[in-house]
């Protein structure tokens, strides 16, 4: 309360610099104090107390604690998704094969096998009738979530494919791969329906927007891209980070984009005008994977530094830091609902973190 006082009396001017020190100090610190993360979130909770108070700017924040873990894995986790009913999650891994889980029993359901080489990534389709899966053999699975059976193979793209995603209606799916090419398929054929060039170097993730009119995409070529779903022309190549870009996913209002990359940072564009916003950065290296909580307020981001952070997105500053993996962590997603985390990682676990 008395620090809230304090920043009452601070003309508004001041707070972003008393902000700036603050974090800087609490960075600082925290690579040689392990109390330092309490203090961090002892500081987080003053500031947000008073942005939410003077500024309307944000809901109370939550702080999560791991809840559970998954273990048991032979072969490193790529990436770990929530079905939509948050009841499942669906993870892929190196050994080629792709799990299911069912969270009321903690144990996976089937394992499905087809792929020859790693699977990249595996989502739920918005009903939770199918998955999508792509992997380094280059292609593409569609499989029944209920039977666990494979329904199709799309073949098509000549390099690792990296990741595929449904569009919102499920009727469409958006590939990217390693041979330079974003590829539209339509689900119920089976068939490629659009592909478009544009990136220089091989492109590492794909995503609809909320609306299905526009994807965007993260390139090795430094750059994201924006493009128009239906005419497959680009809107904008937005320009800011100088490493590879990892992750790119649309706001739930489709007005911002979030990407991440291994120069370390995440930053967030308008999408209406192609212009950088924000730029977050703190972590000790590649940032790996992100997830944007349905409320958009909230963004959590998984790092090769074995971590998992939780940023605001108004304010721009990190609000929480997870330790807890052995090795690099691949993959986050939340629940539907934004009360659960869950994180994959090369340490073979899957990791459950709840609100303290």
């Amino acid at each position: 309360n008395q620090m809230c006082c304090f920043l009452c009396m601070v003309p508004n001017k001041r707070i972003k610099e008393i902000e700036s020190v603050i974090t800087h100090w609490i960075h600082l610190f925290s690579l040689k104090m392990g109390w330092i993360d309490a203090f961090n979130v002892i500081i987080s909770r003053y500031m947000m107390r008073y942005f939410k108070k003077k500024k309307n700017l944000h809901k109370q924040m939550r702080y999560f604690k791991l809840s559970r873990i998954l273990q048991n894995h032979s072969a490193g986790l790529n990436s770990v998704k929530f079905s939509s009913d948050g009841t499942k999650v669906v993870v892929s891994l190196d050994d080629g094969t792709i799990q299911i889980w069912n969270l009321s029993s903690e144990e996976h359901t089937q394992v499905l096998k087809g792929h020859t080489n790693l699977v990249n990534d595996a989502q739920f389709s918005p009903d939770g009738n199918m998955i999508v899966s792509c992997s380094a053999d280059k292609t593409i699975r569609l499989w029944n979530a209920t039977l666990c059976t494979q329904i199709k193979k799309l073949e098509g793209h000549t390099k690792n494919v990296k990741n595929v995603r449904f569009s919102p209606d499920g009727k469409t799916i958006v590939s990217c791969s390693y041979d330079n090419t974003i590829r539209i398929w339509d689900t119920q054929a089976g068939k490629e329906t659009k592909r478009m060039k544009g990136h220089s170097k091989g492109i590492n993730d794909v995503q609809f927007s909320p609306d299905g009119q526009q994807i965007v995409s993260a390139s090795n070529d430094n750059t994201v891209g924006i493009w128009h779903a239906k005419s497959d022309k680009i809107k904008y190549i937005l320009k800011g980070h100088f490493k590879d870009v990892r992750k790119v996913q649309f706001s739930p209002d489709g007005s911002f984009i979030f990407s991440c990359s291994t120069d370390k940072t995440i930053r967030i564009w308008n999408v209406i005008t192609g212009t950088q916003f924000k730029k977050l950065d703190g972590t000790s290296d590649a940032v790996s994977s992100m997830q944007v909580f349905p409320d958009g307020q909230t963004i959590v981001s998984c790092s090769a530094d074995k971590t998992i952070r939780l940023w605001d997105v108004k304010l721009g500053i990190e609000i929480q830091k997870l330790g807890g993996h052995s090795d690099d962590v691949t993959g986050v997603d939340v629940s539907p609902d934004g009360n659960t985390i869950v994180s994959s990682s090369r340490d073979g676990t899957i990791r459950f973190w709840e609100p303290l």
